[in-house]
């Protein structure tokens, strides 16, 4: 369960990261990426407990609050 729970955060944390060889993608289409993966790349269960999490405690971060409110 660890292994599949830290394979959603790190994947998140990839794709809305600045990386020395690509720009992060931005928050929406990260969590697209990882809706689009549950049930083959991720484990749907915990897809929706991160996304769950995401959206109860929403981080004040504007653009990030606008990606959940359209990410779905």
């Amino acid at each position: 369960l660890a292994a599949r729970i830290f394979a959603v955060a790190d994947s998140f944390d990839a794709m809305t990261s600045d990386r020395p060889y690509r720009g992060a993608i931005g928050l929406g289409p990260a969590l697209e990426e990882i809706r689009a993966g549950a049930g083959t790349q991720f484990d749907p269960d915990v897809v929706r407990a991160f996304i769950g999490m995401v959206e109860q405690d929403p981080p004040e971060d504007e653009e990030l609050a606008h990606a959940l409110r359209h990410a779905g």
